[in-house]
């Protein structure tokens, strides 16, 4: 076996594995009150965008990867990012969480 076939055997042993882990992951339970929507971070906390529209997070607002470890805002460069939501009673945005591609392909807990 010479070099470039051990690369490659090498990067499929570490790739595959990692492609399997997000099939096997059970989805994560979101309130049956989160939304569903399109995310960008704003230029300055709290501000963010939601379908478009301008909104803020709240003082206490949190953001989930796709991992569920939280996030800043300021780590966070893409665009339109599809997500699911919770609002407070202030109708500010407290919960963010950023969804897989298996997620994104499930129904929004608040259409079930």
């Amino acid at each position: 076996m010479n070099k470039r076939h051990f690369l490659l055997a090498l990067a499929a042993t570490i790739a595959f594995p990692a492609l399997a882990q997000e099939a096997d992951r059970e989805p994560r339970p979101f309130p049956p009150s989160a939304r569903r929507g399109k995310f960008t971070p704003g230029y300055a906390p709290p501000d963010v965008t939601i379908d478009g529209k301008a909104r803020q997070m709240s003082p206490a607002g949190r953001i989930f990867s796709e991992d569920n470890l939280t996030v800043v805002p300021a780590s966070l460069s893409e665009k339109n990012i599809i997500v699911n939501y919770t609002e407070d009673m202030n109708g500010n945005i407290d919960r963010i969480w950023i969804l897989t591609r298996a997620e994104a392909r499930m129904k929004a807990p608040s259409s079930r």
